[in-house]
């Protein structure tokens, strides 16, 4: 999984790109859009403890309307997240490697 805590990263999020293997971890993030992607993707909406709040699949040139409560959006290659089975009320841990695992 690629975190993009900064601006620059949540601004360019999967831009440019032909396909995601994993996911994308925006935080923080409250929406997220799909203008000038090249493919559709699943969106995971997450709290503030990570649980996740709702997932949607979103095609290319899509506006998603922001949620509420979302602090963190999670986003996957559509169906990856129906593989991974992913649905509101999981909650997520994300743990970051090793020094020496890098």
């Amino acid at each position: 999984m690629e975190i993009a805590a900064s601006y620059r990263a949540r601004t360019r999020g999967l831009l440019g790109r032909d396909q995601i293997t994993g996911a994308l971890l925006l935080t923080p993030a409250a929406s997220v859009h799909t203008f000038r992607m090249r493919f559709p993707i699943d969106v995971a909406h997450l709290d503030r403890n990570l649980t996740v709040i709702a997932v949607t699949t979103m095609p290319p040139g899509r506006l998603g309307l922001p949620r509420l409560r979302s602090r963190h959006v999670l986003e996957a290659a559509a169906g990856a997240m129906t593989e991974w089975n992913l649905r509101p009320g999981t909650r997520l841990e994300v743990e970051t490697p090793e020094r020496g695992d890098r």
